[in-house]
């Protein structure tokens, strides 16, 4: 979503880095240029005005025009000041004492609201939380089922109770938590396609009724300006107190939600980044800016591949993987591993210095890994374990299996074999005081 913006700002920042020392002028032409990027991402002009002075005001100062590397100084007051744009320290759920703690999501028809109650009650439940959802949008028969059949999915429970009054059902949605020894109530409520006096007392009769300790507002981050509009009429009307950014994923210009904080003053909560039920994160301003600013996001990445790896490995893979004997089956997990961290684009997306190598990560083609996968998934127990027993013959049927050529199948034991050999001279090191280790290549070594 923000990669047109974050292209610009990047070429900006280039234009003012390869400066030995900066003007006035070399900073007022840089802030309109900065302007005019944000102003075409959809940020909100008010935003836009208030933004850019703000940094301008800090990159004029003697600190900044006297420095050794002025470039990299405006680089970090731009950082600092999106961080700030987008909420700052950032935002939890404050959740009170009581049992079940309550949650009720607001929004849209199309916003995202069913799917977002989903991915929140995943979410809570990897916390250790036993959610319940509580079905309320009675005029959308859709969207119950829709949540029920999420529910399923992720073998969460939904109430939908009877009839149609929509303040009833939110109650004793409550009720059937507290008997059936659940602690966590997400109640999605009822949305329209465009904000209406009866949908707004409908919410607060809701929200009166179930006194929730959270009400988040669910917004499509796709609509841009109208969002901002939609959500600045429910902080009124209703008084949420944060946003689930639905969509982030998109190719929309990501205006809305650099914009939503400034303009509503409620901090974004979770954004949401494909359609998947796992596809929910807290929501970090400063890991956003530095998104934003193409400076990646290293510790999202950590937290991806801690999480995806939560699950301990057994004693037998693990002395297999101690003695560098690692299997095709092993190698098959590490790929199921990298898709759950969202392929490898996502990844080199969130290294740092790769949005300087435009395109490059967008560019990855996580179809090599499906003929990998296909490869190995064409070959039996007993090659995958042992892979020295894959003759000429067996390539053959491998590849005709995979529907793939049989150079394939030659380039991937060879690749797999080289990795076995590099494990073993980790491990032959091991131990041996400050050795370099040649790998073949790497300038250098190792």
């Amino acid at each position: 979503m923000f990669q047109n913006l974050s292209d610009r700002l990047q070429a900006i920042f280039s234009g003012l880095t390869g400066k030995g020392r900066l003007t006035e002028e070399d900073v007022d032409a840089a802030m309109r240029e900065i302007r005019m990027a944000l102003l075409e991402a959809d940020v909100n002009y008010m935003v836009v005005k208030e933004f850019v002075a703000k940094v301008r005001a800090r990159a004029v100062g003697s600190d900044v025009m006297k420095s050794l590397t002025p470039g990299q100084q405006v680089i970090k007051i731009v950082l600092d000041e999106m961080t700030d744009l987008l909420g700052g320290a950032g935002s939890q759920l404050v959740l009170s004492g009581r049992v079940p703690n309550v949650v009720m999501l607001v929004g849209l028809q199309g916003s995202g609201k069913t799917t977002a109650t989903a991915k929140l009650a995943n979410l809570m439940r990897k916390q250790g939380k036993r959610p319940l959802m509580v079905a309320c949008d009675v005029y959308r028969p859709a969207a119950i089922e829709q949540l029920e059949s999420l529910g399923r999915e992720l073998d969460i429970p939904v109430y939908r109770g009877e009839g149609s009054d929509v303040v009833a059902i939110a109650k004793a949605g409550v009720r059937h938590a507290i008997d059936t020894m659940r602690d966590f109530v997400i109640v999605d409520t009822a949305g329209r396609l465009h904000v209406d006096e009866e949908m707004m007392a409908e919410a607060a009769a809701v929200r009166d009724a179930v006194r929730p300790d959270q009400i988040l507002m669910v917004v499509d981050s796709m609509t841009g300006q109208d969002a901002v509009n939609v959500a600045a009429a429910f902080a009124e009307k209703v008084n949420f107190d944060g946003v689930i950014m639905s969509k982030l994923d998109g190719d929309a210009r990501g205006g809305a939600a650099l914009s939503i904080r400034q303009v509503t003053g409620k901090p974004i909560k979770f954004a949401s980044f494909g359609e998947k039920p796992d596809a929910l994160e807290l929501f970090y301003p400063d890991r956003m800016a530095k998104r934003i600013l193409g400076m990646g996001d290293v510790v999202s990445l950590i937290e991806k591949a801690q999480e995806v790896g939560a699950a301990e490995m057994d004693a037998e893979t693990a002395d297999r993987m101690k003695r560098a004997d690692f299997t095709f089956d092993d190698f098959l997990s590490q790929i199921v591993s990298v898709r759950k961290m969202g392929g490898l684009g996502s990844i080199l997306k969130s290294l740092p210095g790769m949005g300087k190598l435009k395109g490059a990560a967008d560019e990855v083609d996580d179809g090599a890994l499906d003929s990998i996968e296909a490869i190995i998934f064409s070959m039996s127990a007993d090659e995958r374990a042992q892979p020295k027993i894959i003759n000429g013959s067996r390539r053959e049927r491998i590849a005709r299996g995979a529907g793939v050529q049989v150079y394939d199948v030659n380039q991937l034991l060879k690749q797999f074999a080289e990795t076995r050999k590099l494990m073993k001279q980790f491990q032959g090191q091991s131990g041996k005081g400050k050795r370099r280790m040649r790998i073949p290549g790497m300038p250098g070594g190792f």
